[in-house]
């Protein structure tokens, strides 16, 4: 199937490694950064549309005029210049524009959509219109309905509308056929993923077509006995009203899936046995047109199946069996070649590689070897037997793109050495474009052959660089600490007058989730600038990624399985003691901050360490474990029955009376990820412990705290101003 392709730009989510000892200078700028810039787009870089890469060596765009009128333009990757607009919207009669196309594989027709209305961080619904690109005819799909999909063959549409599936034939007067009938809403989803699911492992959309257009396999979703959540949304009327949804928090029940699958022909659905098993996380059709690869996981996420569904015999087999003493996470790396083997990538020998393998579920070869971790795949060219994949060869804050051949021989690095590169490869695998950066370098978006030819610099962002330089823009400078036996990678901004002769109070920033990076050779995201802007004020900002965090091998990972947040914030208080004793920090102005999992963290940094932090920012924090949803939850710290040790020990709500410093608690009421119950239940244990506090509570903002006129703008104001109080004028 083509990817749904959104107006929208790349969400450049790249990171690097380790350059110790970086001390450049900070440029002359004069200017002061303000928080006004930070957030009405000033140091934004130029981006590119997001890429459609089509047949051949072509990709596509959505464009929008000056009148408002949106196009589908198709580009060569060879020239870069575009060859022709495909469909506009001046031409519809009956849609002013579209936000959203999808082509057919054909790309003889496309869905078009508009009018969406967002659900939860992935989902929305939307209206949707089927365009012939040779008829010029156009269709209405459906009024709010989701993921409406192509068959193969490009005579039917599949989507779901109120929780039930419904196909729309093309060939046959659009008839619409519904598959399911028992959809509803808080108890039975066909085709859709639960919110666990839509969160947690990534996807929203749990139907798909077989190769032959002849058959369509979805999961069903039973959630009629999970726990429901609801939260009282303010609005803008008189009353309230209330947002009710199921949400599974850890050790409760989830929804129970099924794999199903419907046949065309005959029009009968029919469930398929998989074993024992918590979570589908994952269906693909391979090449055999009758078989579907189904992955599942026990609710311990350390026994993983692949199975080999059989749609004529509505049969499984296991294909392979993988486990972990701790967890295995879900990509979207499963592939199939021509001849059924597939490649797979796993942590099994400690470091995330790729691995071949033939379709009885025999390993063919370990591709890729080594102390360092693969952190993307690409795709596998057929014809030049090579796969391209991005990983951290060159060091955990650096990412580069590589190309190996199916046997692991002749490996190459395609892109630059140092900093960030991450690759959007044309369909064929014979051309990608490059976006690299790093601490010193905005994006810049290159053409290059699969071979690692650079051909053609597209956007190189080299305005801003010069317009940041009137700036007093402080560098990052990356080095590692010795933290309780482990070299953790750090960075550190000064203010630009840094005089070691004086001392400065300390913020820390992280974020510490397992498998994360906050450390990475890229260019700035916002909260770079404003840390920059505090350094201004004369602090010092530094981040340091403990264990727990991503790119150096599953053990270190791995190594806070079970005990979430307790290692992660022991390191985080060492590296605070440890740099305190640099003669130019102030051991008595020590404060830390991070938002969500990092929230967390500052608030247990602040009371587990009070003899160093003194202040202490969390942002729509974590509070208890036992808040927060099966899947992720479960997967580094299992049920709270069976740990209930990890949950409590390391949950600030039972220590509240360790607080001593300043501290600056901010949530949302409308984040229906991790919910305001929990800095409401820190709330009263602080009330409880007769602590003195600061509280920032946005109503109806969701987890990213964002939406609304000024929102940003506000939040980092009064943070700033909390800043300036307790840490900076001490």
């Amino acid at each position: 199937m083509k990817k749904l392709f959104i107006f929208a730009t790349f969400i450049l989510l790249i990171s690097c490694q380790e350059n110790t000892n970086n001390t450049s200078k900070n440029t002359s700028g004069t200017k002061e950064i303000t928080l006004e810039e930070i957030w009405d787009g000033t140091f934004s870089p130029e981006r590119m549309n997001a890429l459609n890469s089509m047949n051949g060596n072509f990709y596509s765009l959505l464009n929008k005029d000056e009148s408002g009128n949106t196009t589908v333009d198709k580009y060569s990757y060879k020239t870069l210049e575009k060859v022709e607009t495909i469909v506009n919207s001046k031409n519809l009669d009956g849609l002013d524009a579209f936000s959203s196309y999808t082509f057919n594989d054909e790309e003889s027709s496309l869905i078009l959509g508009t009018n969406f209305q967002k659900i939860y961080r992935r989902s929305f619904t939307g209206t949707f219109y089927y365009y012939n690109i040779g008829s010029k005819k156009l269709i209405l799909i459906g009024e709010d309905i989701q993921e409406p999909t192509f068959s193969p063959d490009s005579k039917k549409i599949a989507y779901a509308k109120n929780n039930n599936i419904y196909i729309l034939d093309l060939s046959k007067g659009n008839k619409l056929t519904q598959v399911t009938k028992d959809g509803e809403f808080n108890k039975v989803i066909n085709g859709i993923t639960d919110w666990v699911y839509e969160e947690e492992f990534a996807f929203v959309r749990a139907f798909e077509w077989g190769k032959q257009s002849n058959y369509l396999a979805f999961l069903r979703f039973d959630e009629s006995k999970v726990p429901t959540f609801s939260m009282d949304i303010v609005g803008s009327e008189n009353y309230p009203t209330q947002q009710v949804f199921k949400y599974p928090k850890a050790g409760e029940k989830n929804a129970d899936v099924t794999l199903h699958m419907y046949s065309l022909a005959n029009k009968t659905t029919k469930k398929i046995a998989l074993g024992d098993y918590e979570y589908i996380p994952r269906i693909k059709w391979s090449n055999d047109a009758n078989i579907l690869v189904a992955t599942t996981l026990n609710r311990h996420q350390n026994n993983l199946n692949l199975h080999k569904v059989n749609a004529l015999r509505s049969s499984s087999t296991l294909l392979l069996n993988e486990t972990d003493k701790a967890y295995i996470e879900i990509t979207d790396n499963l592939t199939f070649l021509d001849d059924n083997s597939f490649i797979w990538t796993s942590e099994k020998d400690g470091f995330n590689h790729i691995y071949h393998y033939d379709f009885s579920g025999k390993l063919i070869n370990q591709i890729t070897k080594g102390k360092w971790e693969v952190t993307d795949y690409y795709g596998y060219n057929s014809n030049k037997k090579s796969i391209y994949y991005q990983s951290v060869e060159n060091g955990s804050i650096n990412r580069g793109i590589y190309s190996i051949d199916l046997d692991g021989n002749n490996k190459k690095l395609l892109s630059n050495k140092e900093g960030t590169n991450t690759a959007s490869f044309s369909d064929n695998l014979n051309y990608f474009i490059n976006t690299y950066s790093s601490a010193k370098t905005p994006p810049k978006y290159s053409l290059y052959t699969a071979e690692g030819e650079m051909l053609q610099v597209i956007k190189d962002n080299d305005k801003l660089k010069n317009d940041l330089s009137d700036y007093k823009m402080s560098p990052k400078e990356f080095s590692t600490i010795e933290i309780n036996g482990n070299e953790l990678n750090m960075w550190m901004i000064k203010p630009v007058d840094f005089d070691e002769n004086k001392r400065y109070p300390l913020l820390m920033f992280q974020y510490s989730g397992p498998g994360s990076q906050q450390v990475a050779n890229k260019w700035n995201a916002s909260n770079d600038y404003w840390h920059n802007m505090l350094a201004q004020k004369g602090l010092i900002v530094v981040c340091v990624d403990g264990r727990g965090t991503g790119f150096k091998g599953a053990d270190f990972k791995k190594s806070t399985y079970l005990n979430l947040v307790k290692y992660e914030t022991e390191d985080q208080i060492a590296a605070a003691k440890k740099l305190a004793e640099r003669s130019y920090i102030d051991e008595d102005n020590v404060g830390i901050w991070g938002w969500s999992f990092g929230g967390h963290m500052s608030t247990n940094s602040l009371l587990k360490g009070n003899d160093i932090f003194t202040t202490a920012i969390a942002v729509a924090p974590v509070t208890s474990w036992r808040f927060y949803d099966t899947v992720y939850t479960e997967r580094f710290m299992r049920t709270p029955q069976e740990n209930p040790t990890g949950y409590d020990e390391n949950s600030p709500i039972n220590y509240a009376d360790k607080l001593q410093g300043n501290y600056l608690l901010v949530h949302g009421t409308g984040d229906d990820n991790v919910h305001v119950q929990n800095s409401f239940r820190m709330t009263n244990a602080l009330i409880e412990a007769n602590k003195q506090f600061d509280q920032f509570i946005v109503p109806d903002r969701t987890h990213g705290i964002y939406k609304g006129k000024n929102m940003r703008l506000n939040l980092y104001t009064k943070m700033t101003n909390f800043l300036e109080e307790h840490l900076i004028n001490q």
